[in-house]
C-alpha cells in the first residue's frame, strides 16, 4: 500500500463508528484504533455490568486515548446500559408530560455523569423528533411530545444537562422522524410536509439543540420532498449542507443513523450509502447494529478510499469530516478533564429518575372508578404484548406485574401476544382486582378488541398504559408515558397505595 493509500485509509477509518460483538474489545478493534479508527459504538450486547463496561472503555482508551465511545442511551424505552433490567429513568415522553425543563436537565445530567463514569463520551440522544403522528411505529414515547415548542425546550434542556455531565449529546433524527408511519429500519419513510410546516414543527427542536450547543446531530433516513425530492436526508447535500450547516448554523459532527438500515442500504447499497453520506456532508458513519464485524468495517473503509481515488468523494470532504470527528474527540477529552468521572452507577439505578417517573403519572377516573385506587387486595395482571421495534430491542423487560407482585402478596400475571389472547382475557381473575397493562393501545386493533372484551367482563378493571395514551379507556386509566423500569415501579406504587 502506498503512502497516500495508507493516509486515505486512516482518514476513512477516522470517520467510521463501528460496533462489535463481545464484552471486551475484539483484536480487530484494538488494531484499527492504532491505524486511525476514531470512534466505536456500544450496544446492549456489549453491556453486562458497570465495572465490565468501564474496563471495556479503558481498554479502548489504552489503544487510543481520545477515542470517541458512543452509545444509544435514550434513558427511556431505548436503553443500553440498563437493557437487562429496564431503564431506571423515565423517557422523553414522560419528561414532556411533566413539562419541567429543570427536571429534564437534571435527569439528563444524572445520566451524563453515569455514562462518563463508564467511559462513554458520545450519546446518541436526545430524540428531538416531534411525534405529531400518533400512529408512528418507531418514535412514540421516545419523543418529548407532539407539540413543537414543548419538544424544543426539552431538547435544549436535555442537551445542556447531558453535556454538563461530561458527555457529548447527539440530537436525532434530523430533519425529523415524528410524522411517519414507516420505520426506517425496514423502509424509507416519506415526510410530505411543506417547508412552512417543517420550519414550524420538525425543525424547531433542532434549532433549539443547535442554540444549546449540541455537539452532534444524527441524520434520519427520511425522504423529505420539500427539502430534496430525490435523496433521503442522510445522503442529501441540500439537507445536510444547505439546511443544517448553512441555515441552522450547526458546526459540530453530523453522524448518520446506521447505514445498514434498509431505508438506505436497499436503495444505494451498504457501502454506497456510506460514500454518498460523506459526500453529502456527513462526518461520521454509524454501523454495527446488525453488521458488527471487521469485514463490514473494511468494506466501508475500502469503498471510501476507492471513492476518493475515483473522484466520487472529494478528498477535501473526507479530510473535513475526519477533522470534525477529531474536534469532537478533543471536546470529550476536555470534558473528562474538567469533570472527573464520579462513582459508577449501581444496580439500583437512578434515584433522580425514579422520582421523575412518579411525577409523570397521570390518572383518569370515571365516576364508576372513584375509590378504586389503591387496589383493595391481590391483583390479577393481564399484560398485552405488542411487537417491538428494533430500536427498543427484544432484551429489555417491561410490565407492571413484577414490581406490583413485590408490593402486593398474591398478585398473579398472564401475558398475551396477538396470536394467543383468549376470548376472555380476565379468565382466572375471580376474587382479585384486575389490572390490564397495554402499550400503545390506539395502534393495535387486536389489543383494543381484547381490552374491550376484558372490560365487558370486568368493568372495574384498572387500565395501565405504558405507551402513548392516545386512547383512554376504563373506569380508571393510569398513563405512565413509557415502559421503563422507573415507570413500572411508579405505577405499581400507585396501584398498591405506596
Amino acid at each position: 500500500m502506498s503512502g497516500r493509500d495508507e493516509s486515505l485509509a486512516a482518514l476513512a477509518a477516522a470517520v467510521l463508528q463501528p460496533g462489535f460483538v463481545g464484552t471486551t474489545p475484539p483484536p480487530w478493534i484494538c488494531r484499527w484504533l492504532g491505524e486511525g479508527l476514531g470512534s466505536v459504538v456500544l450496544f446492549a450486547r456489549n453491556v453486562v455490568h458497570p465495572e465490565q463496561v468501564a474496563a471495556l472503555t479503558a481498554t479502548l482508551r489504552a489503544e487510543r486515548p481520545d477515542v470517541v465511545v458512543a452509545i444509544d442511551e435514550e434513558a427511556g424505552d431505548v436503553t443500553r446500559i440498563e437493557s437487562a433490567r429496564g431503564s431506571s429513568r423515565p423517557g422523553n415522553f414522560a419528561l414532556g408530560a411533566v413539562d419541567d425543563p429543570a427536571l429534564t436537565e437534571e435527569v439528563a445530567h444524572d445520566l451524563g455523569a453515569d455514562l462518563a463514569a463508564l467511559g462513554v463520551t458520545l450519546n446518541y440522544a436526545p430524540d428531538a423528533d416531534v411525534n405529531s403522528n400518533p400512529a408512528n411505529p418507531v418514535i412514540g414515547v421516545r419523543a418529548f411530545g407532539a407539540e413543537p415548542a414543548l419538544v424544543a425546550r426539552h431538547t435544549a434542556a436535555w442537551v445542556r444537562g447531558l453535556q454538563a455531565g461530561g458527555v457529548a449529546a447527539c440530537a436525532k433524527h434530523f430533519p425529523g422522524h415524528g410524522d411517519t408511519k414507516v420505520d426506517s429500519h425496514h423502509d424509507l419513510p416519506r415526510i410530505t410536509a411543506d417547508r412552512a410546516r417543517l420550519d414550524a414543527v420538525e425543525l424547531a427542536p433542532f434549532r433549539a439543540a443547535v442554540a444549546a450547543g449540541v455537539q452532534a446531530v444524527m441524520t434520519g433516513h427520511l425522504l423529505v420532498p420539500a427539502l430534496d425530492p430525490e435523496l433521503p436526508a442522510t445522503l442529501s447535500g441540500r439537507i445536510l449542507g444547505g439546511l443544517l450547516r448553512d441555515e441552522l448554523g450547526f458546526s459540530g459532527v453530523v453522524v448518520t443513523d446506521a447505514v445498514e438500515m434498509r431505508a438506505v442500504a436497499d436503495r444505494y447499497g451498504f457501502a454506497g450509502a456510506a460514500v454518498r453520506a460523506l459526500a453529502a456532508g456527513a462526518d461520521a458513519i454509524c454501523v454495527g447494529g446488525e453488521r458488527a464485524d471487521e469485514e463490514s468495517a473494511r468494506l466501508l473503509r475500502d469503498a471510501i478510499v476507492a471513492a476518493v481515488v475515483s473522484g466520487e468523494l472529494p478528498e477535501e470532504r473526507l479530510t473535513e469530516a475526519a477533522k470534525r470527528v477529531g474536534q469532537l474527540a478533543a471536546w470529550t477529552v476536555a470534558a473528562r478533564a474538567e469533570r472527573p468521572p464520579r462513582h459508577r452507577p449501581t444496580a439500583a439505578g437512578s434515584a433522580v429518575g425514579l422520582a421523575a417517573a412518579r411525577r409523570a403519572l397521570r390518572v383518569t377516573t370515571a365516576p364508576a372508578g372513584v375509590g378504586a385506587l389503591p387496589l383493595a387486595g391481590p391483583a390479577h395482571v393481564v399484560e398485552f404484548e405488542p411487537p417491538r421495534n428494533i430500536a427498543i430491542g427484544p432484551e429489555t423487560p417491561w410490565g407492571v406485574a413484577a414490581p406490583l407482585a413485590d408490593l402486593i402478596a398474591g398478585t398473579t400475571t398472564v401475558r398475551y401476544a396477538e396470536a394467543d389472547v383468549p376470548a376472555d382475557p380476565t379468565a382466572g381473575a375471580a376474587g382479585r382486582c384486575v389490572v390490564l397493562v397495554v402499550r400503545d393501545l390506539h395502534r393495535h386493533d387486536w389489543m383494543r378488541a381484547s381490552v374491550t372484551r376484558a372490560l365487558a367482563a370486568r368493568p372495574d378493571a384498572v387500565v395501565v398504559e405504558l405507551g402513548v395514551p392516545e386512547l383512554v379507556t376504563g373506569a380508571v386509566h393510569v398513563a405512565t408515558h413509557g415502559a421503563t423500569r422507573a415507570a413500572a415501579h411508579a405505577a405499581a406504587g400507585l396501584l398498591a397505595g405506596r
